[in-house]
């Protein structure tokens, strides 16, 4: 048995799951073995995007885990980050020309 954690995180609300599995257990395994879908309602693991420590895992269902990996289960993007980034870019701008006005 290896030790690993399950993690999913809502913008108010985030779970850690420690738990033993068998070794050999792949990424999408140790996400059902974990429960954390009766801690999130409307969470499905199948097809959602999966992690390990950030890094992101092209085929959940094949990797296998090892000792004290963490699985991090994505949640779908709201906005592109290429949007996201330029909205930032736009506000800090706007705050830039409001601080050289009141000069």
């Amino acid at each position: 048995m290896i030790h690993v954690e399950v993690a999913f995180a809502l913008p108010d609300e985030q779970k850690i799951i420690d738990l033993q599995v068998p070794q050999g257990t792949t990424v999408y395994d140790a996400a059902v073995l974990s429960g954390i879908t009766d801690h999130f309602e409307g969470l499905e693991l199948t097809g959602t995007p999966m992690g390990i420590f950030g890094k992101a895992v092209k085929k959940p269902q094949e990797e296998k885990m090892v000792q004290g990996q963490r699985v991090e289960i994505y949640r779908p993007l709201t906005i592109d980050p290429k949007v996201a980034r330029a909205n930032r870019a736009a506000k800090a701008s706007g705050k830039a020309k409001q601080a050289k006005q009141a000069d």
